[in-house]
């Protein structure tokens, strides 16, 4: 495992801990550099097993994880640390085709670069997803618990980070839970992607928009909810998304 030296620490995130997961040694070089210029201390590795291996041990803040690996592709890469850590995972494809990004998305990645890129664009996403508050929002009921909100069968607390359907505790993503939070919190409005994104990755954030379909595709999964008929999350045409009660 190769390391970067770390430069004076970025004051919205000190000393914050990457991984860069990429068999193109160069450019997992290049992109080491540049994280280490904006502070961050960052550690290479070139393989899927290594990568797994290397979170596992590391615990790091954000996993730059490129979808074609040896050993493990990105996505089984993606879906193991998924099953021990909640780092933000962005995902680095040359893939342009849809299914691609979406595949990744599905398994725990939070946001996903598509190659070439600029690795200032690169920074800027680490950096935007460290800005993330974790969200707990004044103005929902208070409980004895915590900040909740009730839909139905569907509680979601966003004090404690927790989910439950029937009782029964949701497994989810940061993301996933972030973009919930902000849905539960004003769930009579209607949320446009553009808003969501604004909220939860940051209002500097450049890409598809339709990254919120993905996430919101799953949360639904996730809660066995039909988008034909939803109980919980509701599409807006022509708007976006709100919450429903169930």
């Amino acid at each position: 495992m190769d390391t970067v030296g770390m430069s004076s620490p970025t004051t919205e995130s000190p000393g914050a801990r990457v991984l860069v997961v990429d068999d193109e040694r160069s450019l997992a070089t290049l992109v080491g550099n540049y994280l280490s210029q904006a502070g961050f201390a960052a550690a290479l590795v070139h393989s899927g097993p290594e990568g797994v291996a290397a979170a596992r041990e590391q615990d790091p803040d954000v996993v730059i994880l490129d979808l074609g690996l040896p050993g493990l592709d990105g996505v089984e890469v993606c879906r193991q640390v998924r099953t021990f850590s909640d780092s933000y995972i962005i995902m680095l494809t040359a893939r342009t085709h849809e299914t691609d990004k979406l595949i990744g998305l599905s398994v725990g990645a939070d946001d996903y670069v598509t190659k070439p890129f600029s690795p200032r664009e690169l920074v800027a996403r680490v950096q935007a997803v460290l800005r993330r508050p974790r969200l707990a929002r004044r103005d929902m009921p208070r409980t004895g618990e915590g900040r909740v909100g009730v839909f139905g069968p569907l509680r979601v607390d966003t004090e404690s980070r927790e989910v439950t359907l029937h009782g029964a505790p949701v497994a989810l993503t940061r993301t996933e839970f972030d973009i919930l939070a902000v849905l539960s919190e004003r769930p009579n409005l209607a949320w446009s992607r553009r808003q969501l994104i604004d909220e939860v990755w940051d209002a500097a954030w450049v890409g598809d928009e339709h990254i919120v379909d993905a996430h919101i595709a799953h949360l639904r999964r996730k809660f066995g909810d039909d988008s034909a008929s939803p109980r919980f999350l509701t599409t807006v045409r022509g708007v976006g998304y709100r919450m429903g009660r169930g």
